[in-house]
Parts: C-alpha cells; sequence; structure tokens
C-alpha cells in the first residue's frame, strides 16, 4: 500500500493543528491590552509562533481571521445548538430556545465578546466581521417571527420589521451583558430576556388591536 494516504493525513492534521494554534493565538491576543490596541497579523503570528505567511496562508487577510475566529468561538460556545430552535413545533417554544442558545453562547466566552465587538467600533474589519455574524441573529429571528404571525395571524404582518429590530436588539451580547451585570452570568438573565421577549410580541399586537 503506498504510504501517500498516510503522509497527506499526516498533513491535514498538522495544518488543521496549526489552525487552531493561531485562532487560539488570536484569543488570547485580545485579551491583553496589546491585543485590545493593536490587533494584526503580524502580532497574532508572534503569539501562536508562526511566520505572518503561514497566518496569510490559513486565512487570507486579516478579515478571513476574525471570521475564522467568530466561527470558533460560536463552535465552542455551543452555537450548532441553534438549529434545534428551528425544529420546535410551537414557534414561542422555538423562540425561547432561541434565546437561551445565545445566552449560553454569550456567556461562554464573555470578555472576548466584549472585546470584539467594542474593537467593531474602532477598526473597520473588526466592523464588517461582526455586522455580519449580527444579521444572521436578525435574520433567524425574522424565521421565528414569521412563523408565529402565519400559526396565530397575529401581530399584524406591517409591525414584522418593528418586532423583528426589537428582538434583535433584546438579544444582543450588550443587552445581555448589561442586564447580567458583574454579580450574574448571562445564562442566569436569560430567563428575564425570554420574557421580554414574549412580552414585545404581546405589546405589538395590543398595539394593533
Amino acid at each position: 500500500m503506498s504510504p501517500r494516504p498516510y503522509r497527506l493525513g499526516q498533513r491535514e492534521k498538522s495544518t488543521e493543528q496549526t489552525r487552531t494554534r493561531i485562532l487560539s493565538a488570536a484569543r488570547e491576543l485580545l485579551l491583553t491590552d496589546e491585543g485590545f490596541t493593536g490587533f494584526s497579523i503580524d502580532a497574532v503570528a508572534r503569539r501562536a509562533d508562526v511566520a505572518r505567511m503561514t497566518v496569510y496562508h490559513q486565512f487570507g487577510s486579516k478579515i478571513g481571521l476574525l471570521e475564522a475566529l467568530t466561527g470558533y468561538l460560536a463552535e465552542h460556545g455551543g452555537m450548532e445548538q441553534l438549529a434545534n430552535a428551528f425544529r420546535l413545533t410551537d414557534p414561542f417554544e422555538a423562540l425561547d430556545e432561541f434565546v437561551r442558545v445565545f445566552g449560553q453562547f454569550w456567556q461562554s466566552d464573555r470578555v472576548v465578546t466584549r472585546r470584539l465587538r467594542a474593537m467593531s467600533a474602532l477598526d473597520r474589519d473588526f466592523e464588517e466581521v461582526v455586522k455580519a455574524r449580527d444579521e444572521r441573529r436578525r435574520a433567524g429571528l425574522r424565521v421565528i417571527v414569521l412563523r408565529i404571525v402565519e400559526k396565530y395571524g397575529k401581530p399584524a404582518p406591517e409591525t414584522i420589521d418593528e418586532i423583528v429590530n426589537i428582538l434583535f436588539t433584546l438579544l444582543s451580547f450588550e443587552t445581555f451583558d448589561a442586564l447580567a451585570g458583574s454579580t450574574q452570568s448571562i445564562e442566569e438573565v436569560s430567563p428575564l430576556v425570554q420574557r421580554l421577549a414574549r412580552a414585545t410580541l404581546r405589546l405589538n399586537e395590543e398595539r394593533y388591536n
């Protein structure tokens, strides 16, 4: 048997290990003062102890690295569970599950997430990546709200955009983080956000009745 498949497997494993080391270094860098003020390909490469061209080879650009980092955080934060929300028959239960998963995710790496989002106000690359992730949250909420309208005939269809925008804000990291403060974990305030999300739908229903 040719040793080629074995060598290819070893190479793929080594490449994946290098990729993980770089992503771990990028995450760790964000926790330092250096990373908060000067996150760059060079800084990540130094922290990961690889050549800067290795980072470019793996991710293509700073944006590519940040996209991979947000995906890495999502994977470790249990975001794959979000699919369960869309399998639930009752759309209100789907909304509750959607909130729960985001609460778990925001808590999973709270400080890094806070810094990522703070950097989006200062750095265009961070802003682009964070906005793209946020729009996925908005799209998921729209699907759930449309299911509620389809099943119950209310709230009024003309309020959908408004409701989605309110829910989008309620489920943001900033809202969870502010509600939790310094004394609670983000997951602990998820039941409150679930109640607020349902109240948003009730208030809009009453407004248009």
